[in-house]
């Protein structure tokens, strides 16, 4: 059954956590997924000549042998559930809220050994800290659930996996985890990997009780963060600080923002010295080193190449317990850290809180989802007869 079909009465069991939330997640799902994609920009025209099909030099088998082994352990209906085509728009369809009719199979419903396979593949994706963190996040769901009594909306298990196109090491295809808190979209060509979007987050982000008692996730991206604001110099601040009030959530490129419109704001990289520079790609490598070492090597060297470009924001306080947002915005990637209000625990709704935070990390200018290689791929082959599939 295809989004379109499940989306009116999926969206219905929102209507009333929507309407006190004050945003309408099926207005924004039939709008933002209804609009051709053109991805993150800063005018509405995506820069040109940014991404490159290539070789990187780093292996994909690990993660291909990976999926094949899950998808090999799936019966025939959760396979017909989870697989998709390669180009299918169902990328687009994923949700960081907990209530939305999500394809693909969940975690909550394999067997033993297919979550196995399931937790394999993504420890051969990730990076060791990138596993942790997801984890985390299903863990700390899990204790969601304990907090506020309730397991059919928060558990720990509670994320789907759809795969797109069959892996192959020549072919494009992909995979995708879509749940509360948790989103991976995942392209693989070749050896090139492009890990956008993706959104990490979690209400509370440390458990105090119960059976995860002690787990915590995001506590070095906010540390960095800050530390970072505080070690500019004042006009650089000045040229970073957007504004000193923080409202419940500032993060703009969230679910159904593929085609979001973000000028550059900030303090731009060409204007920091050499140590401050560092510190930013130092901040920058916690959020695209959540995918394997080798290809977060190869993202931040294309990171480097447009720093002078790459701006740096800041919305809130700089105290050692404000509640703040900040963006770090280049060419070739989006980066969101955001304290966000309360939903599920208590606490003043209009108020953003340390306990729920969103983070969120995007490819810009047109290649979220490796949209950009795939449309390079297609090209090149497209008209080759002997190739085996045709350009969409």
């Amino acid at each position: 059954m295809r989004f379109g079909k499940i989306l009116g009465l999926g969206m219905l069991a929102l209507a009333g956590e929507a309407a006190a939330q004050g945003f309408d997640p099926a207005r924004m799902a039939r709008e933002g997924v209804a609009e051709p994609f053109v991805g993150v920009t800063t005018d509405g025209t995506p820069e040109g000549d940014l991404f490159r099909v290539e070789t990187t030099g780093v292996s994909t088998a690990p993660v291909i042998e990976a999926a094949q082994v899950f998808l090999a352990s799936l019966n025939e209906a959760q396979r017909a559930r989870t697989l998709f085509p390669v180009d299918d728009a169902e990328w687009r369809h994923w949700a960081n809220i907990h209530r939305f009719p999500r394809q693909g199979t969940s975690l909550d419903e394999m067997t033993p050994e297919q979550k196995d396979k399931a937790y394999a593949l993504l420890r051969a994706a990730l990076s060791e800290r990138g596993y942790k963190t997801s984890r985390d996040i299903m863990r700390l769901n899990h204790h969601l659930g304990e907090l506020v009594a309730n397991f059919r909306d928060y558990g720990e298990h509670l994320y789907w996996f759809t795969v797109m196109g069959e892996p192959s090491p020549t072919e494009p295809w992909g995979w995708q985890i879509d749940g509360h808190h948790l989103v991976i979209n995942y392209l693989v060509l070749g050896d090139q990997v492009v890990m956008t979007p993706t959104f990490m987050g979690s209400e509370p982000v440390r458990a105090a009780s119960g059976k995860y008692a002690g787990t915590s996730i995001l506590e070095l991206e906010q540390e960095k963060g800050l530390a970072f604001m505080r070690s500019l110099a004042p006009e650089q601040r000045r040229a970073a600080l957007l504004r000193a009030g923080k409202a419940r959530g500032e993060n703009r490129a969230e679910m159904f923002k593929d085609n979001v419109v973000i000028p550059y704001e900030g303090v731009r990289g060409e204007h920091l010295a050499a140590p401050q520079r560092e510190a930013l790609m130092d901040l920058i490598g916690l959020f695209v080193g959540n995918i394997r070492d080798g290809h977060a090597r190869i993202k931040l060297e294309e990171v480097r190449e447009h720093l002078d470009a790459t701006h740096f924001a800041w919305i809130g306080g700089t105290g050692g317990d404000d509640v703040f947002y900040y963006r770090i915005h280049s060419p070739v990637v989006l980066i969101e850290f955001d304290h966000q209000g309360p939903i599920a625990l208590s606490g003043p709704r209009g108020e953003a809180t340390r306990n729920h935070v969103h983070t969120v990390v995007r490819t810009p200018n047109g290649n979220d989802y490796g949209k950009d290689l795939l449309r390079q791929h297609y090209e090149a082959v497209g008209h080759d007869p002997d190739h085996g599939h045709v350009t969409p």
